[in-house]
């Protein structure tokens, strides 16, 4: 059920905030997410298949030499982590959504659930969550998606503002 990877930095135990990757294809946006996760504090959990190895070099190019200061864990399914983690909450950020990222109230512990680069969540997965839970990122009519590493950036930025950015110097 639980990893068979484990690269950890800062305690997933202490982060305010985790992220999920659902099936993440392309380890340059991996790599990205990791770093992002390194300087933020945020714990990375990525639901298999991976579209990649962990021992990728595009994915250690992108993320440099930010893993050792990452805490990174894989999991068989969505549900798997849901089943361990029940005490945090699950919102998903997906173009599907009708609130704005920025209109909830974070909470420390809150999972922040994306999908993979070229399928987004299913309708399997989205049905795990609450209506309320399932948010978007705002963009100009037309637009179909956000680089997956930019989607991360911008809604855990938004996050971590509203936990007054726990745990930074």
């Amino acid at each position: 059920m639980v990893s068979r990877v484990s690269l950890v930095g800062c305690p997933m135990s202490q982060s305010s905030l985790h992220i999920v990757l659902c099936q993440p294809e392309i380890p340059p946006n991996t790599g990205n997410i990791i770093r992002l996760c390194a300087n933020t504090g945020a714990a990375l959990h990525m639901i298999e298949p991976l579209g990649f190895e962990m021992d990728d070099k595009r994915l250690r190019r992108a993320g440099l030499d930010y893993h050792e200061f990452a805490s990174v864990q894989t999991w068989d399914s969505l549900p798997a982590y849901a089943t361990v983690h029940a005490d945090r909450r699950l919102i998903a950020i997906e173009t599907c959504g009708e609130t704005v990222h920025s209109e909830v109230t974070y909470q420390h512990g809150d999972s922040l659930v994306f999908g993979s680069e070229t399928k987004g969540l299913s309708d399997d997965l989205l049905a795990l969550f609450e209506q309320c839970h399932i948010v978007r990122l705002p963009m100009l009519p037309g637009s179909r998606s956000l680089n997956l590493s930019n989607a991360v950036a911008v809604a855990v930025f938004e996050a971590w503002r509203q936990l007054d950015f726990a745990g930074r110097q």
